[in-house]
């Protein structure tokens, strides 16, 4: 694993993200299976994904973390749009498809959604998914968010309109929730 392990789970940890992986991640993203649950239209070649690692990945605004299980990368977990002054985030999460079902996204969120309370001091995470992967939504349910809304034909991705499920969940009901 070629970066530092920040938070360490039973089956995976969760690491800094590295130009090493730039290849990885170009590589995942771009896998139709990954980039139609990302509402991503345009390809992504080398160049792209390495201005997004520099501008976005290694940037002091967001959380980007490298998911491995078995010392292999099998994701990225983040949190973004941190508003320290409301105490509030949004965390994503993407796996490349044959890590799809593993378990690995469950606990990855687990990890970062409890960091983000216990170091960042955040009072609300939220997550979205489209209405059309059930999987993803199975995540945000098992780890205790609550179905907060939909926003109706809010995506366009495989030739139509979906659906995007809103979930958050707020400090108290983290703490109350009781570790599974």
């Amino acid at each position: 694993m070629p970066g530092a392990v920040f938070l360490r789970g039973e089956t995976v940890t969760l690491r800094t993200v590295e130009e090493d992986d730039v290849e990885f991640m170009r590589d995942t993203i771009n896998d139709p299976a990954v980039r139609e649950g990302l509402t991503t239209a345009f390809p992504i070649n080398a160049e792209q994904e390495r201005e997004y690692f520099e501008e976005r990945i290694s940037n002091q605004e967001d959380v980007n973390l490298a998911v491995c299980a078995d010392g292999e990368m099998t994701g990225v977990v983040g949190l973004h749009d941190i508003d320290q002054r409301s105490g509030h985030c949004e965390l994503g999460l993407w796996l490349a498809p044959e890590y799809h079902g593993e378990g690995y996204g469950t606990e990855a969120s687990r990890l970062l959604t409890d960091f983000a309370f216990r170091e960042l001091r955040m009072h609300r995470v939220m997550a979205r998914v489209l209405a059309t992967n059930p999987a993803s939504a199975r995540i945000w349910e098992k780890l205790g968010f609550e179905e907060e809304g939909v926003h109706r034909d809010e995506a366009f991705t495989g030739g139509e309109y979906v659906d995007m499920r809103y979930f958050g969940v707020l400090d108290h009901e983290w703490e109350d929730r009781g570790d599974e």
